[in-house]
């Protein structure tokens, strides 16, 4: 399994067990003040590192089509503009 899919997972993974804490501490301390904070905190960070994830992906996907259809890269290959086949 590649670093960044583990990373990805171990984010997951976290941010399942801070919401359920979160959620049997609320139940136990009958307080939702740390739902304003725990959670939140964990989803940005899961967030964040799909989308660097899903951004790595798209330009690894990009070079792989682009080795398959054998298109030469040029300076605009990666950028949202850039990468589409004119020939």
């Amino acid at each position: 399994m590649e670093f960044s899919k583990v990373i990805l997972v171990v984010a997951a993974i976290v941010n399942v067990a801070v919401i359920l804490f979160t959620f049997v501490m609320v139940w136990r301390t009958n307080d939702l003040s740390p739902l304003t904070y725990l959670i939140p905190a964990v989803a940005a960070e899961t967030a964040t590192g799909t989308g660097f994830y899903y951004s790595k992906a798209k330009v690894e996907n990009r070079i792989k089509l682009m080795k398959h259809y054998k298109v030469e890269p040029t300076e605009n290959s990666f950028n949202d503009e850039g990468g589409t086949y004119n020939g």
